[in-house]
């Protein structure tokens, strides 16, 4: 995951985006406590939302305090406690993390990836035998994906996607000890926007240093430079990620949420939307700076 969902701030009520940080530095503090103090530099927003919506299926009620972070050393900062659904986002985190490093290394060989993902290894190699089970069912996603990425020719969105679609909803799935189709569906559709979203936003990147885009190379059969390209296909990229949006609040319709309904319903309604205005450069604000 790439940190791509979050609220819409000018949307939110106060207390639902103190509710908000109050999740993303306890996820900080569930890595700290019980994974390690380094893997706390791969927190992100996308893992908070997991976290988010996870525990908002728990009939327990959170459990709020203050405390002080390394980050914020003289003022307190509101936490949630660490809970099931915190911890198991917190291992998921980490794990997500490691393989972007190798993913990095292997297209850029960039030391500092190396360097990173030999530590989090480390903290892996220790996780619970439930957790380690999971993270070989992510690990044989993620090589589905690369597999498929290696051969994109002949190929539509919808297959280049779904690898990292069916990851991400595999990882909503399999949180629970009971079957919930439709929070799988609801992490699919997420994670093929997730992962169509972020092909778009390095786009010109890609295509500048001549590194693999997926949106190029299932879409650009013409060659073209990334201005025409760009404007032959922003349209349609905006349509599958519209729908993907709508499709995950349909089945956040679904869940039987007990709590946090604003707060996710934000992100999903308005957050995912207000992030491709942002990278669609459709923005009212040329100086708007991220949450």
């Amino acid at each position: 995951m790439f940190g791509y969902v979050t609220p819409c701030k000018m949307e939110l009520k106060i207390k639902d985006f103190e509710k908000f940080k109050a999740y993303y530095c306890g996820l900080c503090k569930s890595i700290k406590n019980n994974i390690g103090n380094l893997p706390r530099f791969s927190l992100n927003y996308d893992m908070t939302f997991l976290a988010i919506l996870l525990d908002s299926m728990s009939e327990t009620r959170s459990i709020y305090i203050k405390q002080h972070c390394l980050i914020h050393p003289v003022k307190k900062k509101l936490i949630i406690v660490d809970n099931s659904a915190i911890a198991y986002s917190a291992y998921f985190n980490t794990i997500l993390s490691y393989y972007k490093l190798i993913d990095n290394f292997n297209d850029d060989k960039s030391l500092k990836s190396k360097v990173l993902s030999m530590s989090l290894k480390t903290y892996i190699n220790n996780y619970p035998e439930n957790i380690k089970s999971k993270q070989e069912s992510v690990e044989n996603k993620l090589n589905e994906l690369y597999k498929v990425e290696a051969s994109p020719k002949g190929i539509n969105f919808d297959e280049i996607s779904h690898p990292f679609a069916d990851l991400t909803g595999y990882i909503l799935f399999s949180y629970l000890d009971y079957e919930n189709h439709e929070l799988y569906r609801l992490g699919y559709n997420l994670g093929k926007w997730i992962y169509i979203i972020d092909a778009f936003d390095d786009l010109e990147k890609d295509m500048k240093q001549n590194k693999f885009n997926a949106i190029e190379a299932v879409l650009n059969k013409n060659n073209l430079p990334f201005k025409e390209f760009n404007e032959e296909i922003k349209d349609r990229v905006d349509f599958v990620l519209t729908t993907c949006a709508e499709q995950c609040l349909h089945y956040l319709n679904k869940l039987p949420l007990k709590k946090n309904e604003d707060l996710l319903y934000n992100i999903l309604q308005y957050g995912l939307m207000e992030k491709m205005d942002k990278v669609f450069k459709r923005s009212c604000c040329d100086n708007e700076k991220p949450l």
